[in-house]
Order: structure tokens, then sequence, then C-alpha cells
């Protein structure tokens, strides 16, 4: 936090200060001289000391702005927020492009209970923020003011700011997963009672279900779902992959139907189109699959699946050379593609080239190790319903 301190207050070099014109020179050389100690100070890491030049400055000349901001950046981060508040906002008032000091400055209404005052201050600065920290920090307390207030959509748009700068923060990461489930519950339960027997109530019903590996319940509501409109998007292919997930072999040979109702009723649909060719590699078809695979990549070209199906055609047809194409620069676009590691591996130990083949194994291993761990963890900490049945 000091370490924060003292980068932001290092950071208002460019602010400006001085006497006013009319000022005597006595006057205008003691401020000077509290200025010149008050940086020394701060250069050297003393900010305690430091806060008194600044005190002292602030007493000679009240429209300094530089000594006001560092002033109350200082006595923010001793928590006085009820000393910092005023200097603060004695700065941002003289100078409102202080895009910095008025974020400080929402977080220190905030700290002060003064929420209406922090909301906006806070939003009308947060995506003008340059400064990773001082961005993250101010939109962390605008995205807990909104959701406080329940303006989830507000605070969702907060989230996208914050993840552009900042993917990996594990703060930005939990706050996106909080605010997206409760939007997804509050749209789920909006859905209930606006419209309790529809087909997209089914079709939620069964999202729900299938968070919690409950493969018999998704295929029940979304045969129900079908029943009330066969023409909801995306509905043949949903339940498809349900089928095709149930270690039921009756349930699973129903899929390909599915499918092919899905393509029927989206002639562009692409994943199922490579579903298909999926099941005919399993029924050796392997020209079907060729064309089902070509036909997919005509439409999305570079797509994951039916590149990586029609690369495994080529391998099982000893046709390797032909597969390197694709799954070469599928590994370069995703290097955590577990499958594209290994099809890549038995394509190069078919073409005689070991060192290769090895070292596209070890990445196999690697991630498929990586996967399953993060597989193990999120079993964990999924929540067990003891009314599910199990697959028949």
């Amino acid at each position: 936090m000091k370490v924060f301190c003292l980068l932001f207050l290092l950071s208002l070099g460019g602010v400006g200060s001085g006497v006013a014109q009319s000022a005597n020179t006595s006057t205008a050389k003691q401020v000077q001289a509290h200025e010149q100690r008050a940086h020394e100070l701060l250069s050297q890491k003393n900010p305690a000391l430091a806060a008194k030049e600044f005190a002292a400055v602030v007493a000679l000349d009240p429209n300094n702005i530089d000594a006001q901001a560092n002033l109350g950046v200082l006595l923010f981060f001793q928590k006085d927020y009820a000393q910092a508040e005023p200097h603060l906002r004695k700065a941002v008032e003289q100078q409102p492009e202080l895009t910095k000091i008025r974020a400080l400055l929402g977080m220190c209404e905030r700290n002060l209970g003064e929420n209406d005052l922090a909301r906006t201050d806070l939003q009308a600065v947060v995506d003008q923020l340059k400064e990773p920290s001082v961005r993250l920090e101010a939109g962390l307390e605008l995205i807990e003011l909104y959701t406080a207030a329940q303006e989830l959509p507000k605070a969702a748009a907060v989230v996208e700011v914050l993840r552009a700068g900042a993917p990996t923060d594990p703060r930005i990461l939990y706050a996106a997963y909080r605010i997206y489930s409760d939007l997804s519950g509050e749209a789920l339960l909006d859905l209930s009672v606006a419209a309790p027997n529809s087909g997209q109530m089914h079709q939620a019903m069964a999202h729900e279900l299938n968070r919690i590996g409950n493969t018999s319940g998704v295929i029940a509501d979304l045969r129900k779902a079908i029943a009330i409109d066969p023409t909801l998007p995306g509905i043949h292919f949903e339940l498809a992959e349900a089928l095709r997930a149930s270690s039921d072999l009756k349930l699973r040979a129903e899929a390909e139907q599915e499918y092919k109702l899905a393509v029927a009723a989206n002639s562009r649909d692409e994943k199922a189109i490579s579903r298909l060719g999926d099941i005919a590699v399993e029924k050796d078809d392997f020209d079907g699959a060729t064309t089902y695979y070509k036909r997919a990549l005509a439409l999305v070209p570079g797509d994951a699946d039916a590149t990586l199906g029609l690369a495994h055609v080529y391998i099982e047809k000893d046709q390797s050379a032909a597969a390197l194409p694709l799954l070469e620069p599928l590994v370069a676009a995703d290097p955590t593609n577990v499958l594209a590691h290994y099809r890549l591996s038995t394509a190069y130990r078919k073409l005689k080239r070991p060192a290769d083949a090895k070292r596209e194994m070890d990445a196999y291993q690697k991630y498929k190790g990586i996967k399953e761990k993060l597989g193990a963890v999120y079993k964990d900490m999924r929540l067990e319903n003891p009314q599910d049945e199990p697959d028949k």
C-alpha cells in the first residue's frame, strides 16, 4: 500500500503549484521551501513528514493544487478519510482533469459512506484511468457500489473495462463470476415468472442441470422444450449433445438424428455438421466424414473441431502429410489444445519424425495433466444435488 501511495504522489509532479501573484515575497519563499522539502521527503519515502510540509503549504496557499492533492493522498493512505476528503475535493474542483485524484476522492467518499458522491466521481473517471493499479482499485470500488444497489448490468460493464487491462487478475475474475452468476440467476427468475411453461424455461432448466452433470435431466427438459416449440434456435443441437454425452447406448444412437435436424433447421450450423463427421468416423465412413468436415470448414475456416476431425481422417487413411497443415497452425493458435498435440504427435510418428512426435506427446501429457487437475478442482467445487438421478 505504501509503494502504491508513493507512486500516486510522485505522479503529481506536473500538477503545478504557487501562490497568488499578489502574495508577498516572504510567503512565496516559505511556500517554495515547504514544497521543496515535501518532495525531497517523498523521494526519500517518508510520507509522514512530507504530509506536514504539504499541510504547511496549504496553510499558506489554500489554492495550491499540488499541495492539496498530495496532502489528500497522504491522508487517504493513512485512512484519515474525513481529513483527506476536503483536500482531494479542492484539487479536483480547481483542476477537473485530475482523473487519478478524482478516483481517489471517490474511494475516500465511499469510505465515508457518501455513496452517491462516490458513484458520481468513480463512474466519471474509471474508463479514463491509464495507470493499471489506480484503474483496478477504482473499478473494484465502483463494482461494489453497483452490486450493492443491484445495478448488475452497470457492474458488468465495469468488469469488462477492468478485464481489458488485467485479464488474469483473480479479483476481477471473481467479480466477473459473481456478477454474471447473479445476472444469470435474475434472468432465470424473471423467465420463471414471465413464462414458466415455455420452451425457453425448460431450455434454461436443462442448462442448469447440465452444470451439475445431470445428463438424464438435461435430456428430459430439452425434450419438453422441443415438444413445446421445435423451432427454438439451437435446441436440436443441444439435445444431440446431451444424448451423445449419455452413457446409455440407445440414447447415444439418437444423437445423429438430432444433429441432422439441427442442420435442417440451420444449414450453416458448422458444429452440428462437424459432429455428423465425428459420427461417420465412428462408423468407419471416412469418405462421408471428409465431406462433413470440409463442409464445416467451408462455413467456418479454421473451426477447431472440424480441423481435428479432418486431420484424424487423413491420419487414419495413412495421409499424415496432409494432416500437418491442419494441425500445426491449430497448435500454434492454441497451445493448450490437448487433442491437437496428440494427433500431431501421431502424424509425426507415422512420418518417421520421432523428435517432433516426442515434443508433441510431451505437450499432450503436460496440458492433459493441467486440465485433469482443473477438472478435479471444479468437481470438488460443484454442489451436489441429492435429488439428481444417475444416467440409466
